[in-house]
C-alpha cells in the first residue's frame, strides 16, 4: 500500500525445539544459538492441517513504521485473535539516517510475542509517480548501497529469532519508485538480456543482489518474500506480477495485495472477484509453487453498508470450500484509516463484528512454525 493512493491474549508462538533428524519441515524455537554462523536456516513454513495464518499490519501510522506494543494490543483485541506477525515500513529515508536495520521496532514486535515483518522500502521520501532521487535498482545491482546492506544485513543475522523481509512492496505498481516504469520500462536495450524487459530484469536482479549479499554474510534467520498487487499498473507486458519474480531459488512466499475500493464512489468490486480475475496469472508467478499470502487486503464501505459482508465475503473464500482453499497459507490485513480511506476493522461496529467473527474460526492460527 503506498502512503496517499493504496496505504495501506500475547500470541504464543507454537515453536519447539526439534531433536529428531531427518525432518525438513519442523517446528523449531525461535531463539538463535549464541553463534548465528552455527545455526541451521529458519524459514516461515505454512501451518499444518490446511490451517491459514492470521496477521496483520496494525495500524502504525501513516509512514508505515511507527511501531508500539500498544498498537498492536489494540488490534488484537479489536479482533479478538492474536496474529503471526506484525508488518511495518521500514523507510531508507536520508533523515533517518538511510538504510538502517529498524533494531528497536524489531524487539518491541518480538517483546509482544510476534514475527517482525519488515518492508524493505527504497524510497529516500513518500513522493510518488516518479523515480526515487537516491535509490534506484541499477544503483542497487552496482553495489553503490553494499557497505549499508552489509550492515544491515549482520544486524539481522545476530537478531536472535526469526525475521520476515521483503524488498519493494507492490513492485508492479507504478506508485512505487522501484516499480519498472522508473528502471527502464518498455526497453530492452539498455540492460541486462535482450530477451527481458530493463525494468523488470533490473527489478528481479536488484532483490538477488541483496540477498545474495544476505546469505554471504552468513543470514539464516529470514524468510524472504516477494509482494505484488493483484493488479499491475500500468497493465503491459513489460510491467507483469510475473516478471519482477526474482525465482525460486531466492523467494520462500508470494505475497499479494487485493483491495476493493479505496476512495468513495469506486464500483464496489468483491475480494473472491478481484482476486479470481487474476488468480492463474499469481498462480503462475512460482514455478514450484511457493506458498501464497495475502499481505494486504481490506476495503472501505460503501452507502450501501457492504464492508461487514465484504469481510465475511473475503475470509470465507480462502477457508475450506472457498475459491482459494487450500492455497492461501495466510492473511494479513491492512489496519488503518487516512483522509476518506476508513480501512481498519473498527470502522463501523457492524464492520468489527464481521471481522472478529470471520477470524474465529479455528482454521486461523495464530503460532508461527519455522523450518529449513
Amino acid at each position: 500500500m503506498s502512503i496517499s493512493k493504496n496505504r495501506g491474549f500475547v500470541l504464543v508462538v507454537l515453536l519447539a525445539l526439534v531433536t529428531m533428524a531427518g525432518s525438513c519441515n519442523k517446528n523449531v524455537n525461535p531463539e538463535s544459538p549464541d553463534d548465528p554462523a552455527d545455526s541451521a536456516e529458519m524459514k516461515l513454513v505454512p501451518p499444518s492441517e490446511n490451517k491459514i495464518y492470521h496477521a496483520a499490519f496494525p495500524d502504525f501510522g501513516g509512514t508505515e513504521d511507527m511501531v508500539t506494543s500498544e498498537r498492536i494490543k489494540e488490534f488484537e483485541s479489536l479482533a479478538g485473535k492474536d496474529i503471526v506477525w506484525a508488518y511495518f515500513s521500514n523507510n531508507w529515508l536520508p533523515e533517518a539516517g538511510g538504510i538502517v536495520f529498524p533494531r528497536q521496532e524489531v524487539q518491541v514486535i518480538h517483546n509482544e510475542g510476534k514475527v517482525p515483518f519488515i518492508r524493505m522500502m527504497p524510497r529516500s521520501g513518500f513522493d510518488e509517480g516518479g523515480p526515487d532521487p537516491v535509490y534506484t535498482m541499477q544503483k542497487i545491482i552496482s553495489g553503490d548501497f553494499d557497505a549499508d546492506l552489509k550492515q544491515w544485513a549482520l544486524e539481522a543475522k545476530h537478531t536472535p529469532f526469526p525475521l520476515l523481509v521483503e524488498f519493494g512492496t507492490e513492485v508492479n505498481g507504478d506508485w512505487f519508485p522501484w516499480n519498472g516504469t522508473y528502471n527502464g520500462g518498455d526497453s530492452k536495450t539498455e540492460y541486462g538480456l535482450p530477451s527481458k524487459y530493463d525494468g523488470m530484469e533490473r527489478f528481479c536482479d536488484a532483490y538477488r543482489h541483496i540477498i545474495k549479499l544476505f546469505r554471504n554474510e552468513g543470514v539464516k534467520n529470514i524468510t524472504w518474500f516477494y509482494h505484488c498487487d493483484v493488479y499491475s499498473s500500468p497493465e503491459t507486458e513489460w510491467n507483469t506480477k510475473a516478471g519482477y519474480y526474482p525465482g525460486d531459488d531466492y523467494i520462500d512466499w508470494i505475497g499479494v495485495s487485493v483491495y476493493g475500493i479505496q476512495e468513495p464512489g469506486e464500483d464496489w468490486r468483491e475480494f473472491e472477484e478481484i482476486l479470481s480475475d487474476q488468480w492463474d496469472k499469481i498462480l503462475k508467478i512460482s514455478p514450484a509453487g511457493k506458498p501464497i499470502a495475502i499481505l494486504e487486503w481490506g476495503t472501505i464501505d460503501n452507502d450501501l453498508g457492504q464492508k461487514p459482508q465484504w469481510i465475511l465475503n473475503a475470509v470465507n473464500s480462502v477457508k475450506p470450500g472457498g475459491r482459494f482453499f487450500p492455497d492461501i497459507k495466510a492473511i494479513s490485513y491492512w489496519n488503518e484509516n487516512f483522509d476518506d480511506t476508513r480501512l481498519r476493522i473498527d470502522s463501523s461496529p457492524e464492520s468489527l463484528a464481521a471481522y472478529k467473527q470471520a477470524v474465529s474460526d479455528d482454521v486461523f492460527v495464530s503460532g508461527a512454525v519455522f523450518g529449513r
